[in-house]
């Protein structure tokens, strides 16, 4: 059994839905496989304006933002599909009246659980469209939703896998047929009240990793438009290279310090397994990719990573006494209560500084909670610049840097939390 997971950049165009196909074409047809899909595109981006536009209570723009993303849906589907059309249609018009009803009443809960609730319709969009491509290209699917199968706390936002019940449900949804292809979602799940939750952006590949775990899967597989994983995002940074073959520790070390490639909890339940996890190009899928195994590497050139929309939190006691013991252990239950995890952290002997992501709504509140012992300061528009396996060159370039707040190294990475550029 095999897992492909196609990202939103594999499906965000007629021209890639057809390439897409090509490849499940391709698996063999004693094989069962289960295909997990992501919103296609820049749907996530232009939900979550959705979201923002109900948030503060602007119906009709939310409605209107909603009605593009609809018709892109549905001329998509139109063009893609003629026996199947009527059929997907349907089951299309299903989701959009899901997410319409919510549209129309008053916000009463917090602004994460209303995200979860409606950016889900992404991935359940995009993979119903798949669903009934293959079906129209001679390919037998069966179309799960996974918000049936993957149990979660209720963490909007960030859920945490309830993990015996998802379990059993999927060796239930998935084990029917060992010659089925399967087609369901990535990145959502549900509580047990049946309420849509999110596993945090780009948990696609986290879903794939969870199925891959339960079903024992012989590999997982992330299709993306670049030829593997790269030494850097080449965006940013047009030195990075192609790197073949990656540890399991490594790419753990990577996605912790914030690289895009592989989502941070995604290596996990495949180590645990010892499954294979593939990263290869959908563009050109003869390309061998990159594979992420137990080995280690002796050699690997400087991985550079970089995190936007970074917050910088500074705690100093008001009575300056030390920051440890006592005062720590308060500061980390308010972390855990909010469930926010920091990317740095430096402490000194009356303050300490901790950078994590700006999530605003969080952010205000660790502030408050905060307030009662120490002087909090907050600032904003940040970026963590993070290098491992750094080199002379690196150490100069980071050494000339003028915007530089904070800075951390050990004798395999170097980190810099700087004033935000333009790129």
């Amino acid at each position: 059994m095999i897992v492909y997971k196609f990202g939103g950049a594999s499906i965000n165009n007629i021209e890639r839905i057809q390439q897409v196909i090509e490849i499940v074409k391709k698996i063999p047809e004693n094989e069962m496989a289960i295909l997990v899909i992501s919103a296609m595109g820049k749907t996530t981006n232009a939900l979550e304006k959705v979201v923002a536009s109900f948030y503060n209570k602007n119906t009709t723009e939310a409605l209107a933002l909603f009605n593009v993303i609809k018709n892109q849906h549905l001329n998509i589907a139109k063009y893609l599909l003629v026996q199947q059309y009527n059929t997907c249609y349907t089951k299309l018009s299903d989701i959009f009246t899901e997410v319409e009803w919510l549209l129309h009443d008053n916000p009463v809960k917090t602004f994460d659980y209303y995200y979860d609730q409606i950016v889900c319709s992404g991935e359940l969009l995009s993979s119903t469209i798949i669903h009934f491509y293959c079906q129209e290209n001679g390919v037998a699917s069966k179309w799960i939703d996974i918000r049936d199968v993957l149990l979660t706390d209720n963490n909007f936002r960030d859920a945490g896998i309830e993990w015996n019940v998802t379990e059993h449900k999927a060796k239930q949804a998935f084990l029917k047929d060992e010659k089925q292809v399967y087609i369901t979602q990535g990145f959502i799940g549900a509580t047990s009240d049946n309420e849509s939750t999110t596993l945090g952006r780009e948990g696609s590949d986290f879903t794939a990793a969870i199925l891959g775990n339960i079903l024992q899967a012989n590999s997982v597989t992330i299709w993306k438009d670049v030829e593997g994983v790269m030494s850097a995002d080449p965006k940013y940074f047009p030195e990075a290279v192609y790197i073949p073959e990656l540890s399991y520790h490594e790419v753990i070390e990577m996605a912790y310090y914030g690289a895009q490639v592989i989502h941070p909890k995604t290596i996990q339940p495949l180590q645990n397994k010892n499954i294979p996890l593939l990263v290869k190009c959908f563009l050109n899928p003869a390309l061998p990719g990159t594979i992420i195994q137990r080995n280690n590497q002796v050699q690997l050139p400087p991985i550079q990573i970089l995190k936007e929309n970074q917050v910088l939190i500074t705690l100093q006691s008001l009575d300056f006494s030390f920051v440890g013991g006592v005062t720590m252990n308060g500061i980390y239950a308010i972390l855990q209560e909010l469930k926010l995890i920091p990317n740095l952290i430096q402490f000194g002997a009356i303050a300490v500084q901790i950078c994590m992501d700006d999530k605003p709504e969080k952010i205000t509140q660790l502030a408050l909670a905060a307030a009662a012992n120490f002087n909090v300061q907050v600032e904003k528009n940040l970026q963590l610049f993070t290098v491992r396996h750094y080199n002379a060159a690196i150490v100069e370039k980071v050494n000339r840097e003028n915007t530089v707040v904070l800075r951390q190294q050990t004798p395999v990475t170097i980190q810099i939390l700087k004033q935000s550029e333009q790129h």
